[in-house]
């Protein structure tokens, strides 16, 4: 079983390096001009889109994983340029179903004979995804919405993800040392989330827990799991219709408010970001539909993810900073998050933010959009070494997607006013202001006990100054023993130079015995400088960078 599974790894790599191999090459030429000789080649943005039309055709070809691996990447700016995660961001996780006759092994593999456990069962799929497909059906008169894990999916992913794990050595010789870093952590990341994906089991889970979070809650709708008809390939839950929230005119027809709808959208996924910190991760049109009372209702738990309360505190943080126009608050969120690399030039970040920010602002000093910030960041990112935890791109590409469905209803929809808003009436911002009156007012209180107590210590100084009485002392601190080190090479030249002028002399005179000896002993003097350098242990720092050292560097420019 173990040989064949390889087996079909293998097949499956040479499929893969087929579909690829045009890329890689171009990538080669990017390196040396004339794939084996010349100089690199500068790659045009023009050049950047057509290739990442090549990935795009390529992920679609090569099916469900692949599709899942494009999805990914498309939140990840930090491996891939801009160009990339535009085109990547395209990809919809729509494929035809497969036949009823495989899915319905599954089903009775699962749950036992399909007329035995459903009054009705429509075997035409009503959608089909990469990984699973949806059918409807009945249960106790009840209509229900049963999603299928895709037949043989298991086989296709393991091979896949062992391609991917084989390719990555060949794949890195095209990319920088960060990009390296931060894709052979996503390859690790990716064969987590797409085995949580399949299991139907923790989507059930997921799906519960965020749907007891808007119990009481009116305008949100979240389909009940039905357990006993559930496992961990096939997930049953009740059956809610409702307009696809992108169909703009249907919504119209039906008196629906466009700008309400889009406010609760937007404050649902700040409740399950900021709040709750369990949240819906792919809300793109497919998942989001509305009834005929302006209830949304939410579909597919697969993708799903997590924040802790910290990320939850810098998010707040940065939506505040954002609305405050803030920029030292700005970056100091993004780089505590993980966002942005501390050794990224912070003067050249606040010019960053600051055009983003005018760019994107509106009349009113709140009026911005999000998505153009975030874009610009992202722009930014690419271009300094980092590694974006994985639910905090999901939250990035959360916050963009919710945007650009928000801007389909309305237009003139301003994401960070209702952000704002929201904050406000939860006390964030007040508890902000506080924070902030706070640590102002211990400043000053330190400020003034220093003022206070420096003329007396001034004035001490300056009467033994008076005496002849003054005097420094400094103390060197020396963990890695480095002054030892320089003091031990000082010995052993000096000594050297003296065995090596006495070798020469004695040789002269010849009293060889004397220079022999005197010999050895340089041979051995100069063993030990040799050792001393060799173990390289001194002379040598470890950068540091803190905010306050930012803060100078800031000052001196």
């Amino acid at each position: 079983m173990v040989t064949l599974a390889y087996l079909r790894a293998y097949r499956r790599f040479f499929v893969v390096a087929w579909q690829f191999l045009p890329l890689l090459l171009s990538y080669a030429r990017d390196r040396r001009r004339f794939l084996l000789f010349g100089p690199s080649r500068r790659v045009s943005s023009e050049m950047r889109i057509e290739r990442a039309d090549t990935l795009l055709e390529s992920l679609l070809t090569l099916g469900p994983t692949f599709i899942k691996l494009g999805q990914l990447l498309s939140t990840r700016p930090d491996i891939l340029p801009p160009e990339y995660v535009d085109q990547l961001s395209k990809l919809q996780d729509e494929v035809p179903p497969a036949p009823w006759d495989e899915a319905e092994k599954v089903v009775k593999a699962e749950l036992g004979p399909v007329r035995t456990n459903f009054e009705e069962f429509d075997t035409e799929a009503i959608s089909g995804a990469s990984l699973g497909q949806v059918y409807a059906a009945r249960i106790d008169g009840e209509r229900v919405a049963v999603k299928v894990r895709r037949p043989n999916i298991e086989e296709l992913v393991a091979a896949d993800l062992r391609v991917i794990r084989w390719s990555l050595p060949i794949i890195m010789r095209f990319i920088g040392q960060a990009r390296a870093f931060s894709l052979e952590n996503l390859a690790d990341e990716f064969a987590r989330t797409i085995r949580q994906e399949m299991d139907y089991d923790r989507e059930a889970s997921m799906l519960a827990e965020i749907r007891s979070n808007f119990d009481g809650d009116d305008d949100v709708e979240i389909p009940q799991v039905v357990d006993s008809h559930s496992g961990p390939r096939v997930l049953t839950m009740e059956y809610i219709g409702g307009t696809k929230i992108n169909r703009v005119a249907d919504l119209d027809e039906r008196g629906i408010d466009r700008h309400e709808l889009a406010e609760t959208l937007q404050r649902a996924y700040l409740q399950m970001i900021i709040e709750d910190g369990v949240f819906h991760a792919d809300p793109h049109p497919g998942n989001l539909a509305v009834e005929d009372d302006g209830t949304i209702v939410f579909y597919d738990f697969g993708m799903s993810g997590r924040v802790d309360e910290f990320i939850q505190r810098k998010i707040v943080d940065f939506y505040i900073s954002v609305a405050n126009q803030d920029i030292d608050g700005i970056l100091d969120a993004l780089i505590e998050m993980g966002t942005l690399s501390p050794e990224a030039d912070r003067a050249t970040m606040g010019k960053v933010m600051e055009l983003a920010i005018a760019d994107a602002r509106g009349e009113d000093i709140e009026t911005y959009r999000v998505q153009q910030i975030v874009s610009q960041v992202e722009d930014t990112i690419y271009e300094f070494p980092l590694r974006l935890p994985s639910n905090l791109a999901l939250v990035l590409r959360v916050a963009t997607v919710v945007e650009g469905v928000c801007v389909t209803l309305d237009p003139e929809f301003d994401f960070i006013a209702v952000a704002t808003e929201y904050l406000t009436e939860q006390g964030y911002r007040e508890e902000s202001i506080k924070q902030y009156l706070s640590e102002t007012g211990d400043q000053l209180q330190a400020s003034t006990r220093s003022l206070a107590r420096t003329p007396p210590k001034l004035e001490r100084a300056l009467d033994r100054i008076d005496r002849d009485d003054f005097y420094v002392r400094a103390d060197i601190e020396d963990g890695n023993d480095v002054v030892d080190l320089l003091a031990k090479r000082l010995v052993y030249g000096m000594v050297l130079s003296v065995t090596l002028f006495s070798t020469a002399f004695l040789y002269a005179t010849e009293a060889f015995r004397g220079a022999i000896v005197a010999a050895v002993v340089s041979l051995a003097l100069i063993g030990l400088l040799y050792q001393s350098f060799r173990k390289r242990r001194g002379i040598r720092a470890t950068p540091q960078f803190t905010r306050h050292e930012m803060r100078q560097r800031r000052g001196r420019e």
